[in-house]
């Protein structure tokens, strides 16, 4: 692991397994039969009961798998990838030695449980299977390694190595069109998530991981208003799949330690008290960068975002990374996504515990009460 810096500029990349990336509408239709790995290979989906009861994605997958390739689906993934749902997938699976490849359709959840699947079945065979992604929503598991899933106590767990990134994801706007808009629209809050903590990660580089960075948030903030407000555009949903894509992807293989402070807060709120990411990130992002601004190094990074948000820099960048906060602030108050914990049944009693875990253990300090103060301020 090395860690970037900018004086002298210098730093590490390492890319995913990732070997085809496609996007625009009919992507599936157009390439998922070209994107298996061997002319007869056997695919298992792994997604969401929604998804398979409320839409005809699923149907369609399996149908144009056929019965040459398509080996079963597994369509009970539950919101934050409980364990017991990830036992069962993970033993339909491995019933079968002749499957090859997961086609994993839908959030972060399906995504992330179709990687442990990987890894679990890994430590048991010697063998990865190949995973082929296609996601639903705009949280961006699937430029990953690592999986995180709930185990039987509500705390999020981590699996994974860097065999377990998705060989293939496939970005088609017609299967985002199947997910409820305030979903939508808060996984992109989530992507907004990574690429500004992503900015100030030490060990994040100036390329391809802080350029992209950059233009995922220009990318977020022209085309989340404008999807809001003509939801059925494929072109704007699209333009956000590719955003979000790029909020994350150049995480590579070199991240060290957790990617920061909005995402350890979203860990602590997320399976605990089951709320989604994407309305943890609505919560906390903009907070948190308020916090983060306070630091010479980081306001640095958050200030080169302001031109990428409509606004002029005045060249103190603590001042300009506080307005980029607001314009956070701003914009996810403009999609509607503001967010209470009160309104998940969390009060006050559950503070300690939150800023606790968000902290990585700490109960008192400096760093505890800056947390503190942002999860009193979301009741």
């Amino acid at each position: 692991m090395t860690e970037a810096t900018q004086n002298p500029l210098s730093g590490l990349w390492k890319p995913t397994q990732l070997q085809q990336m496609y996007y625009g509408p009919e992507s599936v239709q157009k390439h998922l039969l070209s994107c298996l790995p061997t002319k007869s290979s056997k695919a298992f989906i792994i997604t969401g009961s929604s998804l398979a009861k409320k839409t005809p994605l699923i149907k369609q997958v399996e149908e144009l798998l056929g019965k040459d390739h398509h080996a079963g689906t597994f369509s009970d993934i539950k919101q934050h990838a409980p364990v017991a749902q990830l036992d069962q997938a993970t033993d339909a699976v491995g019933k079968d030695e002749h499957i090859d490849t997961l086609i994993s359709i839908g959030g972060g959840s399906p995504i992330d449980s179709a990687k442990a699947i990987s890894f679990r079945l890994h430590e048991k065979t010697g063998k990865y299977l190949f995973q082929i992604a296609i996601p639903t929503t705009l949280s961006v598991a699937e430029v990953t390694s690592f999986a995180g899933y709930t185990d039987e106590s509500g705390i999020k767990k981590m699996a994974g190595s860097a065999e377990t990134a998705p060989q293939v994801i496939i970005y088609d706007a017609k299967f985002a069109l199947e997910t409820p808009q305030r979903l939508l629209l808060s996984t992109a809050i989530r992507a907004l998530d990574h690429a500004v903590e992503l900015m100030y990660h030490p060990t994040a580089t100036e390329v391809p991981a802080r350029v992209l960075c950059l233009s995922a948030i220009q990318g977020l903030f022209e085309y989340l208003p404008k999807l809001k407000a003509d939801p059925k555009n494929e072109d704007y949903i699209t333009r956000l799949q590719l955003a979000s894509f790029s909020s994350l992807y150049p995480i590579g293989l070199n991240i060290k330690g957790g990617l920061g402070l909005s995402h350890a807060m979203g860990y602590a709120l997320g399976s605990p008290y089951s709320i989604p990411h994407g309305i943890t990130s609505c919560m906390t992002l903009a907070k948190v960068v308020k916090l983060k601004a306070q630091d010479p190094k980081n306001a640095t990074q958050l200030a080169r975002a302001l031109p990428h948000v409509g606004k002029l820099k005045s060249g103190d960048d603590k001042k300009d990374a506080l307005v980029f906060a607001d314009a956070i602030e701003e914009l996810v108050k403009g999609l509607g996504l503001e967010s209470h914990l009160k309104e998940y049944n969390v009060g006050e009693d559950q503070f300690p515990k939150i800023t606790k875990m968000a902290t990585g253990g700490q109960e008192k300090g400096e760093v505890y009460d800056g947390v503190y103060s942002i999860v009193k301020s979301l009741l």
